[in-house]
């Protein structure tokens, strides 16, 4: 790093998506510098265009930093680079190395990693809530999870992600709030579309009938970002199908083993599902609009 900055760290990155991308610009923004992977040769040369230094393995992000930050896609991913073979915990280490975990992950999987490592790492999760843009602009939320001195050891670099962060408690807790944000969040999605659609097929210009939505009772936040993708038809993507679906199979998940019946998640799945079977799982979730301008009774 330069004389100028005034973090000595150089912070690890596993998985350069776009939240990774967007985490690796607010941290280098800050005067870190970012050593990351991800198996994708494309991801690794975007990391390197933001200032930062690609290698070639998770133990090489490993042996680079004793912090290291998770944006990788799920549960089993988050598993494997931490204790699988050539994970964080395969590089012998002076110093107790922290894992800062982004990803939205099965709340008990996820506390049971970080019971069967404790001693070895200090596990820390934070999921956001917000898309790449709101994180981009520090305005995501962070769902934080774990114990109170492991979190002490990075709350500066948890603020510079989210500076608006809250602790529900211990490793999983943050998975659980994260999952039921979500639920919240994917169902406002879901009616916002479905009155788009319904506006237009009963003649309504969409852009002009948003503008009023936004302006009456029904407003919800989700109308700002995700209203104006619909209605300009633009799903480049802030937030991916299959990344909202894969979330949205974990609550039915959660709530089947608290015998408890998620109504409205069983609909949006089927949408999601129905997006995904029609090519469209790279797209932003906003593209749920499509799949319900489809249905049409024959």
């Amino acid at each position: 790093m330069s004389g100028t900055n005034t973090h000595p760290e150089t912070i690890g990155l596993l998985g350069i998506g776009l939240i990774g991308r967007a985490v690796a610009r607010l941290l280098m923004a800050a005067g870190y510098d970012i050593v990351g992977y991800a198996p994708s040769e494309k991801s690794r040369e975007v990391l390197r265009a933001l200032g930062g230094a690609p290698v070639d393995s998770v133990a090489a992000v490993a042996r680079a930093s004793s912090i290291v930050v998770l944006a990788v896609f799920n549960t089993d991913q988050v598993i494997d680079v931490v204790e699988g073979e050539g994970g964080i915990l395969s590089v012998r280490s002076t110093e107790l190395p922290t894992v800062i975990n982004l990803s939205t992950c099965e709340p008990k999987r996820v506390s049971d990693l970080a019971e069967r490592t404790k001693g070895k790492v200090a596990f820390v999760e934070m999921p956001i809530s917000g898309t790449t843009t709101q994180v981009d602009k520090g305005e995501g939320v962070g769902l934080v999870g774990g114990e109170l001195a492991d979190i002490a050891r990075v709350e500066g670099l948890l603020g510079i992600i989210c500076p608006r962060h809250y602790r529900l408690g211990g490793v999983g807790a943050g998975a659980k709030a994260k999952l039921a944000v979500n639920l919240i969040l994917g169902l406002n999605r879901a009616s916002m579309a479905e009155g788009i659609a319904f506006a237009e097929t009963l003649g309504l210009e969409a852009r002009a009938f948003l503008d009023v939505a936004r302006n009456s009772a029904a407003y919800s936040q989700v109308m700002d970002v995700k209203g104006r993708k619909m209605v300009e038809r633009d799903y480049t993507p802030l937030s991916k199908v299959d990344q909202t679906l894969k979330d949205f199979r974990i609550m039915r998940s959660l709530a089947k083993e608290a015998n408890q019946v998620l109504p409205f998640a069983e609909v949006y799945i089927d949408a999601m599902e129905r997006c995904v079977q029609n090519g469209e799982a790279d797209k932003d979730n906003a593209i749920l609009i499509e799949e319900i301008r489809r249905r049409k009774v024959k």
